[in-house]
C-alpha cells in the first residue's frame, strides 16, 4: 500500500491519500480522541502524540497537529497508522454510524434561497475545499447572513477568513441577492 501526502494551505494540517474510499458518503470530523470514538482509523491515528484532529473526506484523512510537534516526527507514525488500519480489515467507522452530507436542515420562509446555497456549496465550493483536505457545510441563514462550519484543513487554516470573504461571499452574493455576509460558525 502507497500512501500520498500533500500540504495543505493550513500549516498545521497534512493531508494523507491512501488510495482507496474513506468514507462511501458524507464526511466525519473528529476535534479529539474522545470524539473518535466511532472509528477505529480515527482512534488508531490519534494514538500517535501531537494528534490534535482527524478529518475523513471520500478519499482522504487529513490530520491536524499540536504546534509543539514537527510533522517530521509525526508523518511516519501517521502513514503507519493508516496503513495498519486498511490492512486489518477493520471498519474506518464502527458500527451503523451514517454520514450525512454535513449541510444543517433549514425550513421556512427562506427555504427556496438555503436552497440555491447548497446547491452552490456542493457544486462550486465544497469540491475545491476537498482538494486542500476539508470541507464547508451550510449550517444556517439568518437575515442576508449565510453561517457555514468549517473542517478538516479549513478549520483553523491562517488562509480561511479570506476563502470565505473574499471566495465563497462573493459567489454567493452574486448568485442570489438576497445574501449579503457569510460568517464562520465553531460547531
Amino acid at each position: 500500500m502507497f500512501i500520498q501526502t500533500e500540504s495543505t494551505p493550513n500549516p498545521a494540517t497534512l493531508k494523507f491519500l491512501p488510495g482507496q474510499t474513506v468514507l462511501d458518503v458524507g464526511t466525519a470530523d473528529f476535534v479529539s480522541a474522545d470524539a473518535a470514538t466511532q472509528s477505529p482509523l480515527a482512534e488508531r491515528i490519534f494514538g500517535v502524540t501531537g494528534v490534535k484532529g482527524v478529518f475523513f473526506g471520500n478519499d482522504f484523512v487529513t490530520v491536524t497537529k499540536d504546534d509543539a510537534v514537527d510533522w517530521d516526527h509525526m508523518k511516519p507514525a501517521i502513514l503507519g497508522a493508516i496503513m495498519e488500519h486498511f490492512q486489518s480489515g477493520q471498519p474506518v467507522m464502527a458500527g451503523d454510524v451514517m454520514q450525512a452530507s454535513g449541510h444543517r436542515d433549514h425550513d421556512g420562509e427562506d427555504a427556496d434561497i438555503v436552497v440555491q446555497i447548497k446547491e452552490l456549496l456542493d457544486t462550486r465550493v465544497r469540491p475545491a475545499v476537498a482538494q486542500d483536505g476539508g470541507d464547508i457545510t451550510f449550517h444556517g441563514f439568518e437575515r442576508g447572513v449565510v453561517y457555514l462550519h468549517m473542517q478538516g484543513a479549513c478549520a483553523g487554516c491562517p488562509s480561511s477568513t479570506l476563502t470565505l470573504k473574499m471566495g465563497i461571499e462573493n459567489l454567493l452574493r452574486h448568485y442570489i441577492p438576497e445574501v449579503t455576509e457569510v460568517r464562520p460558525v465553531a460547531v
